[in-house]
C-alpha cells in the first residue's frame, strides 16, 4: 500500500497494490495490520456502507457532531469526486477541503478522520461507493454543511463532467453554511 498526503494532513489517499493481468486483478481492499502499519493509525472499524448513486447525485456534506466517524471510502464501480472538509474549529486548517477522485480504475481510498465532514458527487453514469466507519450510524447526531457553502469553497468538477446541477436529497437541499453549522471544539 501506498500512502499519499493531502494538503490536510489527517486527510490521506491509499492507494493498495493491484495484481493483474488479461483475467482481471487481485487487490486487498482492506487488511488491518497493513492500515496501521502505513497510516500510523489502529482504529476500529465496526461498520461498513454500500451505496449506489446515478451521475450528477451530491451526498453530503455529512458528520456526526457525537459518535463521529471516521471513514474509509473507496468506489468498485464508476468515479466520484470525494471531499473532506476539516469541521474541528481548533485545527488549523478549519473550513478547508481536500478533495480526490475515486474510481474502480485507480482503486484509490480516502482516509476522512473523525471531525471532518464528508461528501462526493458522482461523475460517472453511476457509481458503487463502499465504505468503513469507525463508529454506528446515529441520524439523531448527524449534520449537513452545504455543499456549495462559498466560506468553504469547494471546486467540484461538475461542468467538466456535463453536470449542470448536482441531484440533492431533501436533507442536503436543507443543509447549512459552515458559519451556521454545529463543529467540533
Amino acid at each position: 500500500m501506498q500512502v499519499i498526503p493531502t494538503a490536510i494532513p489527517d486527510v490521506l489517499i491509499l492507494e493498495p497494490k493491484v495484481f493483474g493481468d488479461a483475467r482481471g486483478f487481485f487487490m486487498e481492499s482492506f487488511n488491518q495490520q497493513q492500515f496501521a502499519q502505513h497510516t500510523g493509525l489502529a482504529v476500529p472499524f465496526v461498520q461498513d456502507n454500500h451505496s449506489r448513486s446515478a451521475k450528477g447525485v451530491l451526498r453530503g456534506l455529512h458528520y456526526q457532531i457525537q459518535q463521529a466517524q471516521g471513514k474509509l471510502v473507496r468506489v468498485t464501480q464508476g468515479a466520484v469526486f470525494d471531499v473532506a472538509v476539516d469541521v474541528r474549529r481548533s485545527s488549523p486548517t478549519f473550513g478547508q477541503w481536500v478533495g480526490a477522485e475515486l474510481n474502480d480504475r485507480n482503486h484509490r481510498q480516502l482516509w476522512v478522520p473523525a471531525g471532518f465532514a464528508h461528501g462526493f458527487v458522482v461523475l460517472s453514469d453511476s457509481a458503487d461507493f463502499l465504505y468503513k466507519t469507525t463508529d454506528y450510524y446515529a441520524p439523531q447526531f448527524e449534520r449537513s454543511i452545504a455543499w456549495n457553502d462559498p466560506a468553504i469553497g469547494i471546486d467540484w468538477p461538475l461542468a467538466a463532467h456535463g453536470i449542470k446541477q448536482p441531484l440533492l436529497s431533501a436533507k442536503d437541499q436543507a443543509a447549512v453554511a459552515l458559519a451556521e453549522a454545529e463543529v467540533f471544539a
